[in-house]
């Protein structure tokens, strides 16, 4: 069985969300497959969308990681289905924001942003076994330089600085744009987002994707449902197969 570069636990977004969501970024996760954009496609979106469109559509629960030495993808996908099992559906209300110079679906009610803080933690400290140390030029990219005193902690703790308290749920739509391209991409995905259900995004799943070699794109490798059935997408051959 091969191993991947590295190996992700995601959030994969459902139902009108994913569909609108693969199509703006312009490839779909579960296949790897580019998508062809829509007849009134903006010109400039391809260049919008081309940091999170090698991610993926997703949200990111646990960061990528590589394996450690000791530890399988025979192992981990146990592990997942075990988390999985254990968690209860809900839904989350979704609402395109401006974070940090780039668009992003986040989440709008706070009971519903406290139940996705607690799978976050979940997934970050029950998969840690599997997690390798980052190496010196994995923490240099971090720019530790820039980051806070609890971002910088954790960091060292957990090989991301973006977890527990402060992990901040989103869905990444687009790289860091200039503010006249923030504005243009925003009015945009006002109008596509206008077209999605006004009900809340339900949640019944985790998903693990993988980095098949450095640089490469992510893909799904296995949708892990609450009800204990999974879905295999194009990176599955990343894990050990089972019946």
């Amino acid at each position: 069985m091969p191993q991947a570069h590295r190996y992700a636990v995601y959030l994969a977004p459902v139902g009108p969300w994913r569909d609108l969501g693969s199509q703006w970024l312009g490839r779909c996760a579960d296949t790897g497959a580019p998508m062809p954009p829509s007849t009134d496609v903006d010109p400039r979106q391809r260049a919008w969308t081309q940091a999170p469109r090698r991610y993926g559509l997703h949200a990111t629960l646990k960061p990528p990681f590589r394996l450690r030495d000791d530890t399988t993808a025979d192992a981990l996908d146990h592990a997942m289905r075990a988390l999985a099992t254990q968690q209860q559906p809900f839904a989350v209300p979704l609402q395109c924001q401006s974070l940090r110079g780039f668009l992003a679906w986040c989440i709008t009610d706070p009971d519903a942003l406290s139940q996705m803080n607690r799978l976050a933690g979940v997934a970050v400290s029950d998969l840690d076994a599997f997690r390798a140390p980052p190496d010196p030029a994995e923490l240099a990219r971090r720019q530790p330089e820039r980051l806070s005193p609890a971002q910088r902690q954790m960091l060292d703790r957990w090989g991301y600085p973006y977890v527990f308290d402060t992990f901040t749920f989103h869905i990444t739509l687009t790289g860091q744009l200039d503010p006249l391209e923030l504005c243009a991409a925003q009015s945009r995905l006002d109008a596509l987002n206008a077209c999605l259900p006004p009900a809340s995004m339900p949640v019944n799943a985790i998903s693990l994707y993988v980095e098949p070699e450095p640089g490469a794109n992510f893909v799904v490798a296995r949708h892990y449902g609450f009800d204990g059935t999974t879905r295999d997408g194009a990176g599955a051959r990343f894990l050990q197969s089972h019946t």
